[in-house]
């Protein structure tokens, strides 16, 4: 990776997670200016950045106005969550990853997390948390196309748990966040990919659904 590439990916990520951690909330506006001061960059890059946020509808540019952060609504929930069901089921069939001992370790410090997590929820800790974890199970596939998209997909409604978590009981949902890793654990143990892939499938349309109760 360029220094460039490497530049690039950094201040993405950082505003990508800025957005969906609610840091910068929906209505937020991103001046150029400011970030290109706060990051140490040109505006060039920077805009770069920003363009690939807007196409991945994180946010919108808007004449005479800026760039400002988007909010999702209702239905696109629905249906982003509903094509997420189909390809999470995929991340288990389409070239899944060995499990290695690595794989095992990493998902034994989530456990540990979530455990840390569940004796003392905050609404960030279990946003970020859920944020990692994702990251870990695109990680279990070796389909790049599949990655690319359900990474997309899932960072585009990221933000709505944060929005929602006010209206839930957080330590429920810690606890069944926990229940999900203990479940593939159990998978992982047994060298099972489809399974880990369906626990995660079936954990996403249960929140689905408490979201929607």
């Amino acid at each position: 990776m360029t220094e460039a590439s490497d530049r690039f990916t950094r201040l993405y990520s950082a505003l990508r997670e800025r957005i969906c951690l609610l840091d910068a909330p929906p209505g937020t506006k991103l001046s150029e200016e400011a970030l290109a001061a706060e990051f140490g960059t040109s505006r060039t890059p920077l805009r770069r950045v920003l363009a690939r946020l807007e196409d991945e509808g994180l946010v919108e540019s808007r004449h005479g106005v800026g760039t400002l952060v988007t909010d999702v609504d209702a239905e696109e929930l629905r249906q982003v969550y509903a094509l997420r069901l189909e390809l999470t089921h995929l991340a288990g069939v389409l070239s899944p990853a060995p499990i290695t001992d690595e794989t095992r370790a990493q998902l034994e410090d989530f456990v540990q997390r979530a455990d840390a997590l569940a004796a003392a929820p905050t609404p960030r800790g279990f946003a970020q948390l859920n944020m990692d974890y994702h990251a870990f199970g695109l990680s279990l596939t070796g389909n790049v196309a599949l990655r690319e998209a359900s990474e997309r997909l899932y960072f585009r409604t990221a933000r709505i748990w944060l929005q929602s978590i006010p209206r839930m009981d957080l330590a429920s949902e810690c606890a069944i966040f926990l229940d999900e890793l203990h479940q593939t654990r159990t998978a992982l143990a047994a060298n099972d990919p489809q399974a880990a892939a369906l626990i995660r499938r079936a954990h996403i349309s249960m929140s689905m659904n408490r979201l929607y109760a």
